[in-house]
């Protein structure tokens, strides 16, 4: 604890609870459960989170915890921070997106140097962040996990449906309106977060839309696709229209975003495609885990006034590869532990090509390797790996490996020098956050019914030669992988290259749905034994699953995690 200047949280407690008492005033008398729900654990602990830290770091550190400096940058400066800072830009626009912070949803900043400025703020209740959750409640999808859900579901609506039209014209004359700089003004009465405990008021809402509340396990139906793609249609507007403002601000050349919203990758892609800017940087972890990094740099940088060191590298974030890693002692100590049989491979080239070899062949390997990635996306340090030219890849990987929807799409990871071999974008992404289209010379003709077809019938419809990466409407959320900053996974797709012909492979999460991704060796071992993986690759070690011991029928953990 002595070494350390100061310990820093990412956002102002005071100010959130002075955001909730005014909007329980200003709501009054509605919201009562809410406000004897809510506030009776703000008295307790939050508004006191300054005193609380203090005491459990002087449980852990004794009295040298009272005297580190505590700091409290606002929530949507902590967002900034975590993309300017780690940008490549010596000058740059910064956009911060998201549900709500203390007061702001939305922030146009100017960084220069180590200087970073709030320049224009949107402020609670109008939130782009908390009207994506709504729709997302509303589909079935669970609120500040589900959103990159509806996001996958959006390109299964019909873009050319009357209905689509429909929804666009009903939320723009109803719930929102959206003004040419960015902001917007979202209609109260059909809102219920606010005050209450749940996202809208679903009567007013069935009654808008002609349509049911969708519960978590029913049926996907036309309706909620196309719905799913109104929603996201607005949303990419009125990110477009933010880019614009803040390019009108600043006059920079660079953007940066963070946020909740920075991980909508189409929006995302649509900016690049606008061209407001020449260059854009993206907080992997752009959501509150980024906030917690960018409250670090904050107090570094601006409290501290400590200098920027620009570097020719992309940007500060090495690869997002921040987390713990692993040793072989490890790995050890879980084959012993599980009584595990492994191939130990002393070059790890060999363990990449026999690799290579069994994901041609059509298995699912587990890859753990090196630090873990830090955010929400695996980008090859915990990831599970398959075939992108299976066209029954992403059926597999979801009903037998994830145990989750049938429609999410899959990934591709890609050697940064060939990715416009493969999609329609030169440039780089080795954070999974940009979608762009496949390549057109690698697409296939759809059939004339088409649009005509249920959900999970044009699920199976070949789209391209990498079915499994394809998704609905031709686009791809892409990873560039670079040598400089994975070296071992990136061994391991020019493996694929040279046997195959393809510089491109599945990359998803190595978890099923409910789990975080896995860290250690042997939350990867469980993992793996508790689905249909075929093989898995820690380290120098290959297990394969038709050597290891049976695993115990009745850990029936499927029973322990509900859709995520």
């Amino acid at each position: 604890m002595k070494d350390l200047d100061a310990v820093v949280f990412y956002d102002k407690p005071l100010l959130k609870f002075e955001r909730l008492l005014e909007t329980y005033y200003a709501f009054a008398p509605k919201g009562v459960r809410s406000f004897l729900t809510a506030i009776p654990v703000w008295l307790k602990e939050k508004m006191f989170l300054k005193r609380l830290l203090r005491q459990e770091l002087t449980q852990l550190y004794g009295d040298e915890a009272k005297k580190v400096k505590m700091l409290f940058p606002e929530h949507h400066f902590s967002h900034a921070a975590s993309a300017f800072y780690p940008s490549p830009f010596e000058r740059a626009a910064v956009l911060t997106i998201d549900g709500v912070g203390e007061w702001a949803t939305a922030s146009i900043c100017l960084g220069e140097g180590n200087q970073l400025t709030i320049l224009k703020e949107l402020r609670f209740p109008h939130s782009l962040g908390l009207l994506y959750s709504a729709f997302t409640y509303f589909l079935g999808f669970r609120v500040n996990s589900g959103e990159y859900k509806l996001m996958g579901l959006a390109p299964y609506g019909n873009p050319d449906s009357p209905q689509v039209a429909h929804y666009i014209d009903l939320i723009k004359r109803e719930l929102i309106s959206i003004k040419e700089d960015g902001s917007l003004w979202l209609n109260q009465d059909y809102f219920s977060y606010a005050t209450g405990l749940r996202m809208v008021d679903e009567d007013k809402w069935e009654q808008l839309l002609g349509i049911k509340l969708r519960k978590p396990e029913d049926e996907l139906l036309e309706a909620h696709c196309n719905l799913g793609l109104a929603i996201q249609c607005i949303t990419e507007e009125v990110v477009i229209n933010m880019a614009r403002e803040a390019k009108r601000l600043t006059g920079a050349t660079a953007l940066c975003l963070a946020g909740g919203v920075a991980l909508n990758c189409v929006a995302n892609g649509k900016i690049q495609v606008a061209g407001v800017f020449d260059d854009m940087f993206i907080q992997p972890a752009a959501g509150d885990a980024g906030g917690a990094l960018g409250a670090a740099l904050a107090a570094y940088h601006t409290y501290f006034g400590k200098p920027r060191r620009l570097t020719d590298k992309r940007d500060g974030m090495n690869g997002s590869y921040l987390g713990p890693t692993i040793t072989d002692e490890d790995i050890q100590v879980t084959v012993r532990k599980y009584n595990a049989h492994t191939t130990y491979y002393p070059d790890f080239n060999d363990l990449s090509t026999e690799s290579a070899r069994l994901l041609a062949e059509g298995n699912v390997i587990g890859w753990v390797q090196g630090r873990m990635e830090f955010g929400p996306r695996a980008l090859g340090g915990r990831s599970i790996l398959g075939d992108p030219r299976n066209p029954e890849m992403q059926k597999k990987l979801n009903v037998k490996i994830k145990y989750r929807e049938s429609f999410r799409p899959f990934a591709p990871s890609v050697l940064a020098e060939r990715c416009a071999e493969y999609f329609d974008y030169e440039g780089t992404s080795p954070y999974m956050l940009l979608v762009h289209p496949v390549k057109a010379s690698r697409l296939h003709s759809l059939p004339a019914n088409y649009h005509q077809l249920s959900l999970r019938d044009k699920l199976y419809v070949l789209r391209s030669d990498l079915p499994s990466i394809t998704h609905i409407d031709f686009s791809a959320r892409i990873q560039t992988v670079h040598q400089d900053t994975n070296s071992r996974y990136y061994n391991l797709i020019e493996s694929f290259r040279q046997l195959t012909g393809y510089g491109v492979i599945v990359n998803t999460s190595f978890n099923v749905r409910g789990e975080p991704i896995v860290c250690t060796p042997e939350d990867a071992y469980r993992c793996f034994m508790r689905t249909e993986m075929d093989y898995l690759a820690i380290g120098n070690h290959l297990f394969a699953k038709q050597d290891q011991p049976v695993w115990p029928e009745k850990d029936n953990w499927k029973e322990e995690f509900v859709l995520d």
